[in-house]
């Protein structure tokens, strides 16, 4: 490799935490070790920019990590660092050190503040999806999506046992705010009679239909997996609505909420974090700035900070079908 654009750079998580942030930042330190790249970690996400709170790493800095979930480096939603007088003092703080390339590691939030970053002080920038919704565009998947999504079917199945000895009807609220994949995917994966995304337009009568033809063939227990950012109604409001109509239905809700953000990454989170780590230090290396390292048809690619904010990774519409098709 050619000489590098950056001589030492930082490295942070920021906004929700993720299986596989751990692992990203282990692949960050030991790439840029690699090449003889001075790195520090920040604590606190853009707080610990805002704060110098700065931490020189090396690879012993990172060691025993990768299956560890959570951040080591801690994580923050900083409302100061939205401020330019907030920003300033990051800035002021990278130029004390010397830094002149900073990798972000999260979601929507943290490649804004990014972003805006760059182009106020022109500190290269690349940004790691780190977040469990998968709903950055730019990548296939983000890290931490695929642990939270076998959380969930783990959660789910458990739920399924004690819906059967029951002849329970079960309304299991999956995180998802803006986003339906993992409820699509964990419904799939576990026969959900109905999964409920804020992506699709959904009716109670649509609901209601598939309770009834699940009657018709002999069903006696059901799950319902809802995104908790359903447009039409929340879990509890659903469970109540569904009582109205069917009486006799013994129904419980479950809500899987945080578990679903914890948890040993799995193998995919750990090998997709340990190559997206390498990414974002090459990429800052050759010289990219204001991109987000990703993978598509497993191959790394760098999609521009401003997309991968403004556009959205689209739902299967088949997967939605074969749902439907195998639920009954």
């Amino acid at each position: 490799m050619k000489e590098s654009a950056v001589k030492k750079i930082a490295v942070l998580t920021s906004g929700g935490d993720a299986p596989g942030m751990n692992a990203a930042l282990r692949a960050v330190v030991r790439t840029a070790n690699y090449y003889d790249i001075e790195c520090y970690g920040v604590r606190e996400g853009y707080n610990g920019l805002i704060n110098g709170d700065f931490l020189k790493m090396g690879p012993r800095s990172v060691k025993n990590i990768i299956n560890q979930g959570g951040t080591i480096l801690k994580s923050a939603r900083s409302m100061e660092f939205k401020t330019k007088e907030g920003r300033q003092k990051a800035y002021d703080h990278c130029v004390r050190l010397g830094i002149d390339g900073l990798v972000c590691i999260g979601g929507d939030g943290t490649f804004t503040g990014a972003k805006i970053f760059n182009e106020e002080f022109g500190i290269r920038v690349i940004g790691v999806p780190g977040t469990i919704d998968n709903d950055i565009f730019g990548t296939d998947n983000t890290i931490g999506y695929d642990t939270a999504l076998n959380t969930a079917m783990d959660a789910i199945d458990k739920i399924r046992d004690t819906a059967t000895s029951h002849n329970r009807v079960f309304f299991v609220e999956v995180m998802g705010r803006d986003a339906g994949f993992i409820a699509l995917n964990s419904g799939l994966a576990t026969g959900a009679l109905d999964i409920l995304i804020p992506e699709r337009k959904d009716s109670i009568e649509d609901l209601f239909t598939n309770f009834r033809n699940a009657e018709k063939t002999g069903k006696a227990s059901s799950i319902v997996v809802v995104a908790e950012g359903e447009k039409l109604a929340n879990v509890y409001e659903l469970a109540e609505k569904t009582k109205k109509d069917f009486p006799d239905y013994d129904i419980r809700v479950a809500i899987l909420g945080h578990m679903q953000r914890g948890g040993s990454p799995s193998c995919a989170d750990r090998v997709l974090a340990s190559r997206l780590g390498y990414g974002a230090v090459t990429g800052l290396m050759e010289g990219k700035t204001n991109v987000m390292a990703g993978m598509r048809s497993n191959d790394l690619v760098y999609t521009p900070i401003e997309e991968a904010i403004k556009k959205h990774n689209e739902i299967n519409e088949d997967l939605l079908l074969i749902s439907k098709i195998l639920a009954i």
